[in-house]
């Protein structure tokens, strides 16, 4: 029987396995199987290893009984066994109720092997009546049938005459006394062990075909084959093994991906682009003309880059990374009037409304007259900046409308509106995607059908997070990068410190520091983490993911709303200041209202959720009370405290925190504290969140598939593996003469994964 990795595996384990393996792992074929590694492994006399198991989760562990005590149970009669088990990294007490016959087996030395629910009692593991199997001393020639029902029925089944368990496998005793035993994430209704035969099984009958590296390649990693890295992994002799399998798994997977996304970012590559030359005098010099200040040496460098692309002939793709005030949308408008100046137009997406209002009050007022085409006394050279959200009127959405089909608007700023298959544009040239993390490359290409005949509009993705280097070369691998990191010459540091919530002396100063700098002429805000609107459905449910957000020692601790804060300020000294309240459920005038009275300097103190966390650009803002602030991550916070101190005057920012001084939360608040250096901080958030949260914007909040690549720490193998996709993808963009690079794609990322790659 030979077994190719698109099959099902039901050849080798029967269909009762197989139809096990569908339900409870979602395991169709068998490269899908083989590629479930195991999770941890245990050595005789070792740990189970891993980091501590959660609340709920289903574990396996192998251990040696350390002390068996029979009690008495307190609230009914009958009698209990706790057994403590060593697996060598930490203690698992393990309960049994009415255990006569249990205890005569489950004595101290005792080799045993525990499936069950984890919960915890004063910090300690409990697993409650697991499934239990005693397990072979070393050399012993058969499995006893000593267990609990499920296990010594499996444990029987193994020696019985055919050697086949209910599953419709044979478990062989010897491979609990093996050096190195694997152990897999299972169900209560599939075993480790199943699993594990069920890999041997299919091991022993698939044919790899041809190797998606060749010989050089190999030998220049210093890698295995994919197949002989595959069984390593699942039967190991030894760590050495387990350390080259695991090497030769990380390549694959990072290369995986990057073939993928080298794969997208060519897909434009001999297509038409707008053509973009520069015009003498057009929009583009008479803004740098009118410009009050000199533009950066980074903004200098990085507009290059991005004209360079947009004379080129073909579409650009290009994200536009940048530390937050370091002029991203100063660069990206400069670019915009280039489009202009060359006749086409331009659209900039933005993913809230108060954002897309910001980015037009900021861009008309940069404009000033060369931005007011069509009205009396407009200069003869200007153009319309038009806004276009959902909550617009009707009349004033019809105007907008009408100036992008006849092309009167150069610029048309908008939210999702602009998606609308109603929306027209006369003849489309760059679409700028402010925040791109906000929207998805299916959104963003809806834009890019949009141009005129086969020309294909030009992409400017921009984002004021910075990235680590890993991660733009994965999440957002599909686009070339310019990055921004210097800011403006005059634009002051941020102050930022911890305050401990609850510290009558902090607390007291804290508000007096507000007080003294409205006192002062100057604006603040006071950002919440929710609304507290808890008497509607959505307010509800903000305020349990509040409630439930972090665990630890965040989990118990109330927070404090928007709504609730903006009561409390009223109601205090603060109360004689202008205060107001903005947050995302206001209704688009009201929201609109609040930030241009705020913009105008008629409020003193704004308090707001999220909703200002990018974008917005009050000068005479210079300080900022972020409530709850281990609430945020490291990066949000950054670009939160971003709105402050841009007016010349030097910001300052106060984090509010109730979290524990030893905390985890308060390393990260200590973190921000210490560093206005963003990409710094995007390194301590990566760190953090580790891949699986960075991920999910790939996989679709699938489970990840990428059990051996980190983001932390493998920089180098992502870096070699974009170079070696980006050299077989210019040569071969659909992979068609390279066949097992085509199959490693499918098999690391999966068709559903790349199906979401594309539309992600």
């Amino acid at each position: 029987m030979t077994l190719r990795p698109s099959d099902s595996p039901a050849a080798a384990v029967g269909p009762a396995l197989a139809q096990k393996l569908s339900d409870e792992l979602g395991i169709g074929t068998v490269g899908e199987l083989l590629r479930y590694t195991p999770m941890r492994y245990v050595r005789r006399g070792e740990s189970s290893g891993g980091s501590a198991p959660e609340k709920g989760d289903w574990i396996t562990l192998v251990g040696t009984v350390t002390r068996a005590d029979e009690r008495r149970m307190r609230q009914r009669s009958g009698t209990f066994l706790s057994v403590t088990v060593d697996d060598g990294l930490r203690t698992y007490v393990v309960t049994f109720f009415n255990p006569r016959v249990i205890k005569r087996v489950l004595r101290p030395g005792v080799r045993l092997m525990v499936a069950g629910t984890v919960g915890y009692f004063r910090d300690q593991i409990q697993l409650t009546h697991p499934d239990w199997l005693v397990l072979p001393d070393a050399g012993s020639p058969r499995l006893d049938a000593v267990g609990s029902p499920m296990l010594a029925a499996m444990a029987a089944d193994a020696t019985s005459k055919n050697g086949a368990s209910a599953d419709g496998v044979e478990i062989d005793p010897a491979d609990f006394d093996r050096p190195v035993l694997p152990i897999y994430r299972a169900t209560k209704a599939l075993q480790t062990w199943t699993i594990w035969k069920a890999v041997q099984l299919v091991l022993d009958a698939v044919e790899w075909g041809e190797d998606a590296l060749d010989e050089a390649q190999r030998a220049q990693r210093g890698l295995v084959t994919t197949a002989e890295a595959i069984r390593a992994i699942h039967v190991p002799e030894a760590q050495e093994d387990i350390d080259g399998a695991s090497d030769r798994l990380r390549f694959d997977e990072a290369l995986a991906m990057q073939i993928a996304l080298a794969q997208r970012r060519l897909a434009d590559r001999g297509r038409a682009g707008p053509g973009c030359e520069p015009v003498a005098g057009g929009l583009e010099d008479r803004l740098l003309e009118r410009l009050p200040f000199t533009l950066t040496d980074g903004q200098r460098t990085v507009l290059d880059e991005i004209r360079a692309d947009l004379s080129a002939g073909e579409p650009m793709s290009r994200l536009l990374q940048g530390e937050v005030g370091s002029g991203k949308t100063l660069v990206a408008l400069l670019c915009m009037l280039r489009m202009v100046d060359n006749g086409r137009q331009c659209v900039l997406l933005a993913p809230t409304e108060v954002l897309a209002a910001q980015h037009h009050r900021t861009i008309t007022r940069m404009l000033g007259d060369l931005a007011i085409a069509g009205e009396l006394g407009a200069d003869p050279d200007a153009t319309a900046v038009a806004l276009l959200t959902g909550s617009l009127r009707t009349q004033a959405r019809k105007e907008a409308m009408l100036a992008t089909v006849t092309g009167t608007a150069g610029i048309v700023i908008g939210t999702h509106a602009v998606l609308e298959e109603k929306v027209e544009f006369f003849d489309l040239g760059l679409v700028v995607v402010d925040e791109q993390h906000r929207f998805g490359v299916e959104q963003r290409d809806t834009l890019r059908s949009r141009g005129r005949g086969d020309v294909v509009p030009h992409m400017l993705v921009m984002t004021a997070t910075p990235i680590p280097r890993t991660v733009a070369m994965t999440v957002y691998g599909d686009l070339e990068t310019s990055t921004l990191r210097e800011l403006p010459a005059g634009r002051q540091p941020i102050t930022t410190n911890v305050v401990p919530a609850g510290k009558e002396k902090w607390e007291r100063r804290l508000w007096e520091v507000v007080d003294e700098e409205v006192g002062a002429g100057r604006q603040v805000y006071v950002v919440c983490s929710r609304i507290g609107d808890d008497g509607t459905p959505e307010g509800q449910r903000s305020a349990k993911r509040a409630a439930e957000g972090g665990g630890g020692d965040r989990a118990a601790r109330p927070t404090t709303s928007a709504v609730d804060m903006f009561a409390e300020l009223t109601a205090g000294p603060l109360g004689r200041h202008r205060v107001e309240l903005l947050h995302g459920r206001l209704p688009a005038d009201d929201k609109n209202a609040v930030m241009d009275a705020f913009t105008r300097g008629e409020i003193d103190i704004l308090v707001s959720t999220t909703v200002i966390e990018v974008g917005v650009d009050v000068a005479n803002a210079t300080t900022m009370v972020i409530v709850d602030a281990d609430r945020f991550g490291v990066s949000q916070l950054h670009q939160l405290r971003g709105r402050v101190g841009r007016g010349g005057l030097p910001g300052r920012c106060f984090l509010r925190t109730s979290a524990g001084d030893s905390s985890p939360s308060m390393e990260r608040l200590r973190a921000v504290a210490a560093s206005n250096d963003g990409f710094e901080l995007a390194r301590v958030d990566l760190m953090t969140r580790r891949e699986g949260d960075v991920l999910g914007a790939v996989q679709s909040g699938e489970a990840s598939s990428l059990r051996f690549l980190s983001l932390v720490e493998d920089a180098d193998v992502i870096d070699d593996a974009r170079g070696l996709a980006t050299e077989v993808v210019h040569a071969d963009l659909t992979l068609a003469d390279h066949r097992p690079l085509a199959d490693l794609v499918d098999a690391v990322m999966g068709p559903s994964r790349i199906s979401y790659l594309d539309k992600s």
